[in-house]
Order: C-alpha cells, then structure tokens, then sequence
C-alpha cells in the first residue's frame, strides 16, 4: 500500500486540510523523522561504505587479501640516482 492511499484511507478529505501529502502523513502518524548524527550524513562516508562492502564481496567470490598500499616513490628511486632531480 503507498503513502498515498494510507493516507486516504485515514482520511479522505486530506487535500482541502494539507498542502502536501507528506504534511498529512506526517501529523497523522503515518511516517516519522528520524534523529541521526549529522556524521551519517556525509556523502564520502557513504560512499566509502559502499566502496568497501563492493570490495569486499569481491574478495569473498573471487577470493584475494585486502588491497595493498601503492609503493613510495623512494622505493623506486635507488639512493643517489639522478631521477629524483
């Protein structure tokens, strides 16, 4: 059943009272907000959720460790090469 017809259903006259439907629903009792640190609602840590539970679902079908760090620079450079100039 969607919001709408929930909200009919209580209260068929809804539209001369609200202005939208989601004012009815909410003074009705149909839906409720929900209090959440404002931390969860970063975009970056919701996507890095993601990211990992993708990550490690592939790792869990196709097997392999965790990724590795990517190599520093100066490991690739041999001490007193000219590359580093």
């Amino acid at each position: 059943m969607t919001l709408r017809e929930r909200v009919e259903q209580v209260f068929p006259g809804w539209r001369r009272w609200y202005p939208s439907l989601f004012d009815a629903a909410n003074d009705l009792g149909l839906i409720r907000a929900e209090v959440c640190s404002p931390d969860s609602l970063l975009l970056s840590k919701r996507h890095a959720k993601v990211q990992r539970a993708a990550e490690d679902a592939h790792r869990e079908r196709w097997g392999g460790g965790p990724p590795e760090d990517p190599p520093d620079r100066e490991r690739w450079n041999a001490p007193g090469s000219d590359e580093s100039a």
